[in-house]
């Protein structure tokens, strides 16, 4: 009997220290995320992209309209929302946003920019590039001001035809002006082979008689130089008398191609940078009085069990920072006000769940289940409710951040991945950490861990039904 006694006592020992093996790997699996995820973030100013509204910048809204009056077609404005981004990407901009909104509007958000007509003059540019002989231009009183040295002159509508246009361009670049004395830079744009012929073709009718070519962008003739020879190698040069800031602008729009419709401004939003680093300073101080009140209201209520808590909200947001300072290295987050908020949101929730575990298990325990029973079975059930919480959470923000548009995707984006950085805490660390601890030192310290009255309570209920079926015994 001893020696079956034993076989018994080794079988016990063995199936409660499996659970415990694997309670104390997945915490050490925490601990590398932790460690990772503060790697990743540090410092978090620079490692987490900031959005408009917080780091400063640009919002523009421009309209679109089509240039024989008819409604604009979705394709083109998907077109233009696609040409725009482009353009907005050379402008060498990070963490720019370019958004279609409702039928014939397109958003641009660009942090860091200040300068709202510069921006709208280089995105709304139709950018249609056209070659033109002087000798073919039907407008006097165009010509007459050509003449009298008046630089960007308009042109009339059809009085004039293009022997080229700008589909035939393979490459754009900006180089200083060899003929300017004063330092200014030209446009340098390298002709296809069918170009190439075009140019050659005309180049050599106008080359005995120096006769002019008038380069003209979108109605405007930015120059027009005269033909002193044969031009046969498709190297054509823009000049203007631009600064590197407009040559780099007019390059920007020619490399992007010509926009299917017309944008006109609609309206314009400058957000300073102070402006916005406090308002992230003000939602980091709200964050931090949450935090603080949620503590004190821990320790309060339930003692040693705070820390607990305490620990799993502090691996919550290291996770969570992490988290988002991976996707900003990938340019898939920027951090704004709306975003912010959902952090917010979302460590409230992480202190619910703690929450709803820790209640679970001590409501386990007043039902007269042991401290180690009580550990296994309140995590679970505490868990599985905080999970049908976060479920009905998740679809909202995941509903916000699919169907919502402007700054609404981030408090989607946000309120979901807090979520996600939620559950990973609960299953990782929060239900490990408390059955690694109930194994011994929450039962040889109840009054410590705030279990002390549970306990008691749970005595009481057992006496009283010892009395009772002593009664009817009796």
């Amino acid at each position: 009997e001893a020696d079956m006694s034993d076989i018994s006592s080794s079988k016990n020992r063995s199936a409660q220290s499996a659970p415990a093996r694997r309670n104390l790997w997945l915490l050490i699996a925490t601990i590398v995320l932790v460690l990772g995820s503060i790697f990743l973030f540090m410092p978090p100013q620079d490692r987490i992209n900031q959005g408009l509204d917080i780091q400063g910048g640009l919002s523009v809204v421009l309209s679109a309209n089509s240039t024989d009056g008819s409604d604009v077609s979705s394709d083109d404005m998907e077109k233009s929302r696609s040409i725009i981004e482009s353009r907005v990407n050379a402008l060498g901009a990070s963490e720019t946003s370019v958004q279609q909104q409702g039928t014939n509007s397109i958003l641009i958000q660009i942090p860091g920019a200040t300068d709202a007509d510069a921006v709208i003059s280089t995105l709304g540019q139709t950018g249609h590039l056209e070659f033109v002989r002087l000798d073919q231009i039907g407008d006097a009183d165009a010509l007459m001001k050509l003449s009298a040295g008046t630089s960007n002159v308009k042109l009339k509508d059809g009085t004039y035809t293009a022997f080229m246009d700008g589909s035939h361009i393979s490459s754009v670049n900006v180089a200083q002006d060899s003929s300017s004395a004063t330092g200014q830079y030209a446009v340098n744009v390298t002709l296809d082979g069918e170009g190439t012929k075009t140019f050659a073709d005309v180049t050599r009718e106008l080359a005995p008689t120096h006769g002019r070519i008038a380069i003209v962008l979108d109605g405007v003739i930015n120059s027009a130089p005269a033909v002193q020879s044969e031009i046969t190698g498709g190297q054509v040069s823009i000049t203007g008398g631009f600064t590197l800031e407009q040559a780099k602008s007019l390059k920007t729009v020619l490399d992007s191609g010509s926009l299917p419709v017309t944008l006109t401004y609609s309206e314009s939003r400058v957000v300073g940078p102070t402006l916005g680093q406090d308002s992230l300073n003000q939602g980091v101080f709200a964050i931090a009085i949450g935090v603080a009140i949620v503590v004190a209201y821990l320790f309060v209520f339930y003692r040693g069990l705070g820390l607990l808590t305490m620990g799993s909200l502090g691996v919550f947001a290291v996770l969570y920072l992490g988290l988002l300072a991976l996707l900003s290295h990938f340019d898939a987050f920027a951090l704004t006000l709306p975003g912010l908020a959902g952090i917010v949101l979302t460590t409230g929730s992480a202190a619910d769940s703690s929450i709803l575990v820790l209640e679970r298990f001590r409501e386990e325990i007043r039902m007269g289940r042991s401290v180690r029973t009580a550990s296994v079975s309140g995590a679970k059930h505490g868990i599985t409710t905080s999970l049908d919480a976060d479920a009905v959470t998740l679809v909202t923000a995941l509903a916000l951040f699919f169907v919502a548009v402007g700054s609404v995707k981030g408090f989607g984006l946000t309120l979901a991945l807090g979520i996600v950085c939620d559950i990973v805490t609960m299953f990782c660390f929060k239900a490990p950490a408390l059955r690694l601890l109930a194994l011994g030192t929450i039962q040889r310290h109840p009054r410590f861990w705030g279990i002390d009255q549970d306990v008691e309570e749970a005595e009481r209920e057992r006496d009283a039904a010892g009395v009772k079926g002593g009664v009817r015994n009796a």
